[in-house]
């Protein structure tokens, strides 16, 4: 199961995230994108810890689309360096799978 993966980015704000998901379901290069937010962030950024409130963008699609919504949240991202990283989907329902396959062909 392979060729489906889960793409994790941050928002600095709600409507940022929404964006970004609109700009990914539109272009299909993802199934599905849960919003989820605020959450607390804290990380190391210009040599200091810093803590912000961001939105957390869970993007569901396929191993083959990732350098398209790479892409796709740089161009509509406001960070410099915005977090863009994908983890593998080991096992999942093969109807849900099913369907991400078909909602991301083309």
């Amino acid at each position: 199961m392979g060729e489906f993966i889960q793409i994790m980015t941050t928002a600095s704000t709600k409507e940022e995230a929404a964006k970004i998901a609109t700009v990914l379901l539109e272009q299909r290069i993802a199934a599905c994108v849960q919003v989820a937010g605020p959450i607390e962030s804290r990380y190391w950024w210009n040599g200091k810890i810093e803590q912000s409130a961001e939105w957390l963008c869970l993007i569901k699609t396929i191993r083959g689309k990732f350098p398209a919504v790479e892409a796709a949240i740089r161009a509509n991202h406001s960070y410099d360096v915005p977090e863009i990283v994908a983890c593998p989907i080991e096992r999942g329902s093969e109807m849900y799978l099913e369907w991400l396959r078909r909602e991301t062909a083309g």
